[in-house]
């Protein structure tokens, strides 16, 4: 049974549902990060209890969203087509909702970079059958112990089975079941691994982790991302998309080409009047106080990263 299509721009009721899921979702995470516990035991434990949903988008994909960051799925006459793959303890609630769409396998998985909440379920769906694509920084940051510092988290190196086979260094064109998929590196930005995923035929662009749709993203610096990267990523995506494209963030709904343009002006803004601050010799607690993003907190600042950690990320990466 194949997911009903369901409107981009959602009726009132299913728009208040969703806030109130989210705002309930949003601050279960902050009172956790807040009370000292790392973001990623926060997210895996909500991860665990969530429901993962379908929306259906065009030309036979659908995303997944409830696992952590959104999962784009292909399906096609011999099997299923994954952009990431989500917390490992969503597991269960991942195979009902894919059930739901096809009960064909898991053929192939794009990683569009290394960060658990987009990986963990790789073993997985490699045991049942999916060959993983991503850039080749990620297989180098998955196959050795890691420590994210703005987490306050260690991960372990990944097993073998959850690593990337076919590796991507600038760009790859697919070709699955009548789609042509373009990948390409975006250079570092969030990450330095980050990929794009652009359905040609269906019009659909996926971006990873470099646009998070109504939340301040997250920035690993450690990994070589940095603002700069970021609004380069934005400014990618934006020559992507055209006005009728489908634009899937990693976290946050479905969007348009005008959503990317706020959140690149967004990006700019703050980067500019923290940047300014900066160069005036104030240091990072002076910079938070004058709280530089506090027109865009509203709507921005409500999810895992809060304005402050935002200031903070903005900062160390200028």
């Amino acid at each position: 049974m194949r997911i009903p299509p369901i409107q981009l721009v959602p009726p009132a009721r299913t728009l208040f549902l969703v806030g109130i899921s989210s705002l309930v979702a949003s601050t279960w995470l902050i009172t956790s990060i807040a009370l000292g516990a790392s973001p990623v035991i926060a997210i895996n434990q909500d991860a665990a209890t969530a429901n993962v949903t379908g929306q259906a988008l065009r030309e036979h994909l659908s995303v997944l969203m409830g696992s952590g960051g959104n999962i784009g799925v292909l399906d096609g006459p011999d099997g299923l087509l994954l952009v990431d793959a989500g917390i490992a303890v969503s597991r269960p609630k991942i195979v009902a909702a894919l059930s739901s769409i096809s009960t064909k396998p898991v053929r192939s998985l794009i990683n569009t970079h290394y960060h658990w909440d987009h990986t963990d379920g790789n073993e997985w769906l490699h045991a049942a059958g999916a060959t993983i694509i991503a850039h080749k920084n990620t297989l180098a940051h998955l196959s050795t112990a890691t420590r994210v510092e703005d987490w306050d988290y260690d991960f372990p190196a990944s097993p073998i089975g959850a690593r990337p086979t076919v590796l991507v260094t600038a760009a790859k064109t697919l070709s699955f079941d009548g789609q042509t998929i373009n990948i390409g590196y975006y250079g570092p930005a969030h990450t330095d691994g980050d990929l794009s995923v652009y359905f040609v035929q269906a019009d659909v662009l996926l971006t990873g982790d470099t646009y998070w749709n109504g939340y301040y993203p997250f920035i690993e610096r450690d990994a070589g991302g940095s603002i700069g990267g970021m609004i380069r990523a934005a400014e990618a995506n934006i020559k992507r998309a055209g006005d009728n494209t489908i634009v899937v963030p990693e976290h946050g709904p479905v969007a348009r080409r005008a959503d990317l343009v706020e959140y690149r002006d967004m990006l700019v803004t703050i980067r500019d009047s923290i940047a300014s601050l900066k160069n005036s010799g104030k240091t990072l607690a002076e910079v938070i106080a004058a709280r530089p993003t506090s027109i865009y907190d509203d709507k921005w600042g409500g999810f895992v990263i809060d304005p402050a950690f935002f200031t903070r990320l903005v900062y160390a990466t200028l």
